[in-house]
Order: structure tokens, then sequence, then C-alpha cells
């Protein structure tokens, strides 16, 4: 049996076939993963998917990584989780993020008002939900409400990039959720703001879950996975949280780089090898088992396969396989 020190998750968000993702999920059970995450994104409900992964499955935890908070009133998200709660059997790990402005606002329409304000405030209304009576007065939620049931409430994660947003969930939540944080950034930048957060809260960091997703590649076709990786940063590179993180993390001339070279049709080939190279791992399963070792040493509690790519790529089901716990 894997102990706790090697607990591994694996990042499944389906792309193009639903029972793809649902198939890889079934395995990764089978190898011994903690727990089975996705992203919410613009593809399909967060929420229905896990529940089609824990139709396909026993065992593995479900988690959100993550779902946004704007499109969904916390009384709303807390519904969701506690159908899925009962419907999984208390699998659930429910991560909730604040997304961006190109998705909420451009996209959406919403307004994004104070955001480590926000997520305060909707941290405590959920809290409230999820054990079934609401009670709030806040400057964005004022609630009134009593649920008709009540199932166990999951562990709430909240995503994190810049230190006050990794503050808050050391300060108010039972974990954070990660992405594309390079190992140096989670070790000298996240885990310190968000043991400042514990200690504001009175708590320490032991107990805390920091879940990071670790990008690989297990595969011969080295160019073609790193194409592939280089295509998916484009759209982090394109976002005003995820450039601020990166350059915090030491990657600025590599932002720099992308904003000079890039072209229409073409900004996969302005993305720099190095910012590659450092925010993943692809080759042979000891580059890849050394990846999420970097991770654990940095004070990452559950390091979170991410196959490069989607369920669909070729290197998916082998990658798991070869670092499975």
């Amino acid at each position: 049996m894997t102990g706790p020190a090697r607990r591994l998750g694996a990042f499944l968000s389906p792309r193009d076939h639903l029972a793809t993702a649902c198939e890889l999920v079934h395995r990764a059970e089978s190898l011994g993963y903690d727990s089975a995450w996705l992203t919410h994104g613009v593809g399909r409900d967060g929420f229905l998917v896990l529940a089609a992964y824990a139709h396909a499955t026993t065992r593995v935890g479900l988690g959100t990584g993550v779902i946004p908070i704007y499109p969904r009133h916390p009384v709303a998200m807390a519904q969701e989780a506690s159908t899925l709660m009962e419907l999984s059997g208390g699998r659930l790990r429910l991560g909730i993020g604040l997304s961006h402005r190109p998705t909420m606002v451009d996209a959406l329409g919403l307004d994004m008002g104070e955001p480590l304000l926000v997520m305060r405030e909707y941290v405590a209304v959920l809290r409230q939900a999820l054990e079934g009576q609401a009670s709030f007065e806040g400057r964005y939620y004022r609630v009134r409400w009593t649920g008709a049931f009540r199932a166990p409430a999951p562990p709430v994660l909240l995503a994190g990039l810049a230190p006050p947003m990794l503050e808050l969930a050391g300060e108010v939540a039972d974990g954070v959720v990660l992405w594309l944080a390079s190992p140096a950034y989670v070790r000298d930048v996240a885990v310190p703001a968000l043991a400042r957060g514990r200690a504001r809260a009175g708590k320490p960091l032991e107990g805390f879950e920091v879940a990071a997703a670790v990008p690989l590649a297990v595969t011969d076709d080295h160019a073609g996975a790193m194409r592939l990786f280089r295509e998916e940063l484009v759209r982090y590179l394109s976002l005003p949280f995820y450039r601020a993180m990166f350059r915090a993390g030491g990657f600025g001339d590599a932002v720099a780089a992308f904003d000079r070279d890039r072209k229409p049709g073409r900004d996969a080939d302005a993305v720099p090898p190095v910012l590659a190279e450092a925010l993943g791992g692809i080759g042979d399963a000891r580059r890849a088992r050394a990846e999420v070792d970097l991770y654990r040493a940095a004070g990452v509690t559950l390091p979170v396969v991410r196959p490069i790519g989607p369920p669909e790529a070729p290197h998916a089901r082998g990658t798991l396989e070869a670092v499975a716990p």
C-alpha cells in the first residue's frame, strides 16, 4: 500500500470524448492514485463530469481544480457539492477559484468586484451552506438560507497564484490548488505565503493540503510533446494573473520574449522553450518521477500528474502508468 508521503493525484480533464477520460480515471484508480482532478474552464460542467468519474470508480478521490465562483452563488455551489458528496460516497475535494477577467468579465459580463473580499465572503457563505444553513451579511453576499438535506462537507481548496490569495487560502481554506507553479515558486513564494495565512488563523501548516499540477509527458517524441505544451502555455502567457506569477517566479525575460516574438497564428513559436522546460517534465519515466520529487521537496503534499495535452494524447495513459505511486 502506498504511504501518505507518496500520495499522487491525476489531472484528467476530458476534451474530445468523455468516455476516454472516464477510462483513464478508472485506470488511475487501479494504479493506486489518490485522486482524480479536472479543470472546469470552458468545457464540460465539472460537477457533472465528476459524477461520471464517480460512476466509473469506487475509491479514488474526486477533485475540482477548480470551479470558478462568479457564475455560481455559494449556496448553489454548496448544493452541487453536497449532492456530489452523497452520490460519490464522500469522495469530493472542492476546489474553487476566481478565474480570470477575460473569462468572467469579457466573456460573461460579470463584475469581479474586489476579488480577495469576494472570495473571503464566498467561502464564509459556502462553509455555512455546506452545513445546511447560511446566515450572512456582507458587502457582496446577503444570505438567509436553510437546506433540505445535509451531506458531509467536503474539504474546500482555493486556487492561488499570487501571495495575497495564497495567504487567504491558508487562512480560510483546507488546502490550495496550484497550476503552472514551478517547484521554485512553490518553495520560495507559495509555501511561505500559505504559512503566513495559517499563522493568521492560528493554525499550523501541517495538515493543510498543497495540491499542485505537475505537467508530464513520458514519451520518445520529445519534440511533439514540447510543441503540445508550448501551445497550451500560450493561453496562460496571455492572462495577467499567470503573467504576474511567471515574473515573480523568475521568468520575466521569458514573458518579455513571448510578447516580443508572438505573431498571429504562430503564438506557440514564441513560447520560450526554457519556460516550458521549467514548468513540465518531458522525457522518460525517470525524468517524470524526478519532476514529481521536485514538487514534493518544495512542499507539495499532493502532486497531481497532468499528462500534457488531452486524454486522447498518445502518451497520456503511459505517463500515468510510468509514475504511478
